[in-house]
């Protein structure tokens, strides 16, 4: 996005500068990275098990919800419109909705519930490189080099390097590892999406109207399943509005940057996630910090910076 000066140049909207765009993006990856404790100090405040299906969805669903509802009231009060385009561009929130939020994030509550939050944070980076990836097929403002396929090439192998070890440090499992998979492949097809729902709507109400329809995509089901919130806490509370606005906080941030910037150049700063997720999780929750990860984190840091060095 520009803006025309009064003397005839173009400046750069504060969503472009390289320091701002550095900054932002950084903040959006450290809220995120603080999800994974979050996530699960936030089940066992709530007694929701590993097996309480229906709980996730329902604690996961009011998450998204308000957050969508006050990003909208947001929105509002700045005088932001809510029509889209054309009426026939529904479908194509609805379809955003559900895999930025009510898909992305139903993968992302059942894999981490059934895996160390460590583990997951690492292995969700998976993400990052499949957008670097996908928007050079599907963006000309991302081109595809010789250092994004080698940064490409070493975060993948620190993937693999999480299933090295025996069965106590941790192993790849369909309902743990194999959900996270899903989950970051729903996030990197809804990064491109970002920008389609640009021409579409306002950024920032597409995003309330993702998270909020997401959400109640997730509210609904979950109430049919029989699910509740069994045990009602002041702190469990706290932690549901803190995961509230990690939501509100990052999704604004992230979404109008993907907008603004060539999509791999936003994407790569979600490297620190996994770091972030990792060490918070080991701190909050007393996880185990296996050596294995020390050396996916370093591969999957390498990756990215050989990326970010690449690009001008």
């Amino acid at each position: 996005m520009k803006e025309t000066t009064d003397i005839g140049r173009q400046t750069l909207s504060i969503f472009q500068r390289p320091l701002w765009v550095s900054l932002f993006a950084l903040t959006a990856a450290i809220v995120w990275g603080w999800a994974y404790p979050l996530i699960k100090l936030g089940f066992a405040e709530f007694s929701i098990t590993p097996s309480m299906t229906g709980s996730k969805m329902l604690f996961a669903g009011i998450r998204f919800f308000c957050s969508g509802l006050i990003i909208l009231c947001v929105a509002g009060s700045k005088g932001k419109s809510f029509r889209l385009r054309k009426n026939s561009d529904w479908w194509y929130v609805l379809l955003f909705s559900l895999l930025n939020t009510t898909f992305h994030y139903a993968f992302f509550y059942f894999g981490l519930s059934h895996s160390e939050g460590s583990r997951a944070a690492i292995l969700n980076s998976i993400s990052v490189f499949m957008v670097v990836i996908l928007a050079c097929v599907f963006f000309k403002s991302d081109r595809m080099t010789i250092r994004k396929v080698i940064g490409c090439v070493m975060g993948f192998m620190g993937i693999l390097a999480l299933n090295l070890g025996g069965k106590e440090s941790g192993h790849f499992t369909w309902l743990g590892d194999g959900m996270i998979i899903l989950n970051a492949t729903c996030s990197a097809f809804a990064a491109l999406m970002t920008r389609g729902i640009d021409k579409r709507v306002d950024v920032f109400v597409g995003t309330g109207y993702s998270l909020s329809l997401g959400g109640l995509l997730l509210v609904i089901p979950g109430i049919l399943a029989g699910g509740t919130l069994p045990h009602v806490t002041f702190v469990g509370i706290i932690i549901l509005l803190l995961l509230i606005g990690i939501s509100t906080l990052g999704f604004t941030l992230y979404n109008k940057l993907l907008t603004c910037n060539p999509i791999g150049k936003v994407a790569i700063y979600n490297s620190l996630i996994p770091v972030i997720g990792a060490l918070t999780s080991c701190l909050c929750l007393h996880e185990t910090f296996h050596l294995k990860y020390i050396v996916a984190g370093a591969l999957a840091t390498c990756g990215i910076y050989i990326i970010n060095k690449g690009k001008k």
